[in-house]
């Protein structure tokens, strides 16, 4: 699970009577991502294309969604598409500086 502020137990007593969101919080172990981790970052990046390239009308069927998101990915296979991660080692290094530690002589 990522750290979308809706992801913690209080909101599910947003949602459901306390006594629900009790039973619901019962039955969750939650494991949070890594706030920084980069390959989440590129995977919500690459959904939100699939989302604004395929995904912009309704479709009913699953079938039909199946194969209208398998023809995009063969799609984006085939252009080789890739993310433009600008986040480099170096940027991590001075942001997550107790996360990456150096080799001092």
């Amino acid at each position: 699970m990522d750290n979308l502020n809706t992801h913690v137990p209080g909101a599910l007593y947003e949602t459901f009577p306390p006594e629900k969101a009790k039973a619901l919080w019962n039955r969750f172990t939650f494991v949070y991502t890594p706030k920084h981790g980069s390959w989440l970052n590129m995977a919500e990046i690459e959904l939100n294309v699939l989302s604004s390239q395929c995904l912009t009308r309704r479709i009913d069927d699953r079938e039909v969604l199946r194969r209208e998101v398998t023809a995009w990915q063969k799609h984006r296979d085939n252009k080789n598409a890739k993310v433009n991660w600008q986040f480099t080692t170096e940027n991590a290094r001075i942001k997550l500086k107790r996360l990456y530690p150096t080799l001092d002589g």
